[in-house]
């Protein structure tokens, strides 16, 4: 069994009605990439190291006694680089999303499917350690084909046990990860400690997200791209002509054409000369060696122009760079280009109006994201009139009874004092209120408000209440009822 099928490669119009992972009956092609090599390839290298570690350090650091980054949905409690969200945050937690819609659709608009190729969880996941995996365990991608079509032999069932449990262990450690995110590390560490019974719905879950795990890298794989994931399908949209994209220079490769003995001649010719190889006239520089096809991990063609699958990991550019290196034609017939520079022979630019106006809108969310932080208050203040109350009279004056709740959002103890600021006349009791707020807390209780007998005022007189902290202070505006 080939790594590749060459009549579906040759078949240049096939991809238009049918995926490379999909045969036209429906069934799976399986897709056996070959390892990359390359200067791209080291640089995806290190971009993948360093997002695995982020990914699985970033909900064990602390930031001010907050975890760096949080998700509890279930609890509402969102962490975001070491900055909690509460409830009454929401409206922060919703730009900040539309940001990140906005930033996603200018990034692939107008340089294509980096975050695909390059930043996507699963796909770091899946190229810099299970496919590693496996071809440590199974070997390259023609050893892994025969071996697939051939018989269930005893070395064929031992290298697939050995493949499903290392895959299993590592999608459970991804899944607590993951978890951490969810729950905060705190909690995942304490329930480590505590043993999988008293918290049985919760370790079940994560036996299930396992399973999950384990499956899109063991089974699954670029039919997670290709079918589950909604970002490749809306990407078409976003992408034209203007967009910077892993593209193949059809214009310098065509007439594609077998390396002969007269392309030989010539390079030997070349390289005695240290000039570059110039094939006979028709020919162009793709040699059609098939090469940026065997290393594409969804298995696509990128001759054949931008395609659904394609995931911009570049793996295809090293592939073709170092078979120009060996055949003395210069570099780069596929690179990250856009198709309207390479019909323009290099002139051209993603700067188009469309990338112009997602950038003005992308510059206004994040001047909008930028004053609502700068704004945000660390003690959140809401004072209200006690329900089914009006006034109460005393021997001094009338009272009005107000409700308090204050939610601490800083890492540290915060002592406060109300006061009214205007008019005067007006004094506060507070009832059974401590006077300081916990890290984190949200504090609730009730306070009093007399207007002296002898200060004249309205039925509904307006008051400003002065809550002071520190070197801050927040002016909250109600109103006082009297006779």
């Amino acid at each position: 069994m080939s790594v590749i099928d060459v009549n579906v490669v040759e078949d240049h119009e096939r991809f238009r009605a049918e995926l490379a992972s999909i045969r036209s009956d429906g069934r799976r092609r399986w897709i056996f990439a070959r390892k990359p090599h390359g200067k791209l390839t080291n640089w995806r290298i290190l971009v993948g190291i360093i997002l695995i570690a982020f990914l699985l350090a970033a909900p064990f650091v602390k930031v001010r006694g907050h975890q760096f980054l949080l998700f509890n949905i279930i609890d509402r409690e969102f962490v975001f680089f070491g900055i909690p969200f509460w409830p009454n945050d929401f409206y922060l937690v919703v730009v900040l999303f539309l940001t990140g819609i906005v930033s996603i659709v200018l990034l692939t608009a107008s340089i294509g499917r980096i975050w695909c190729g390059w930043l996507c969880p699963q796909t770091v996941f899946m190229e810099m350690i299970f496919r590693r995996i496996e071809w440590g365990i199974h070997g390259g991608p023609a050893e892994q084909a025969r071996r697939k079509a051939g018989p269930w032999s005893s070395d064929r069932v031992w290298r697939t046990v050995v493949t499903i449990v290392i895959f299993f262990s590592i999608s459970f450690m991804i899944a607590n990860a993951f978890l951490a995110y969810v729950v905060s590390s705190d909690r995942l560490t304490q329930f480590m400690q505590d043993g999988p019974l008293p918290h049985l719905e919760l370790f079940i879950g994560l036996v299930f997200f396992t399973l999950v795990f384990f499956m899109v890298f063991y089974r699954f794989r670029e039919q997670a791209c290709l079918i589950a994931c909604p970002y490749g399908r809306y990407m078409s949209a976003l992408v034209d002509e203007n967009t910077i994209a892993v593209t193949y220079d059809h214009i310098r490769g065509e007439k594609r054409a077998k390396w002969d003995r007269e392309d030989v001649t010539a390079q030997k010719s070349a390289h005695a000369i240290g000039g570059i190889t110039v094939r006979a006239d028709g020919k162009g520089s793709c040699i059609d060696c098939h090469q940026c096809v065997t290393v594409c991990p969804t298995g696509i063609d990128i001759r054949n122009g931008i395609q659904l699958e394609c995931v911009n990991c570049t793996a295809c550019i090293d592939a073709c760079n170092s078979v120009m290196s060996k055949v003395g034609l210069p570099s780069g017939l596929i690179r990250y280009t856009s198709l309207q520079t390479v019909v323009n022979k290099g002139r051209g630019s993603f700067l188009t109006n469309r990338i112009k106006a997602y950038g003005i809108v992308w510059l206004l969310l994040v001047t909008v994201v930028t004053v609502l932080f700068a704004n945000r208050q660390d003690l959140d203040i809401v004072i209200l009139r006690q329900e089914g109350t009006t006034w109460v009279t005393s021997a001094n004056g009338y009272m009005n009874i107000y409700r308090l709740q204050m939610i601490n959002k800083s890492a540290s103890r915060v002592a406060y004092a109300l006061g009214v600021a205007s008019p005067k006349g007006y004094s506060i009791k507070m009832l059974g209120m401590p006077n300081s707020i916990e890290p984190m807390q949200i504090l609730k209780g009730r306070f009093v408000i007399r207007r002296s007998s002898m200060v004249p005022g309205a039925s509904q007189e307006p008051l400003v209440i002065a809550v002071s902290y520190g070197d801050d202070q927040q002016l909250i505006t109600t109103s006082f009822l009297a006779p």
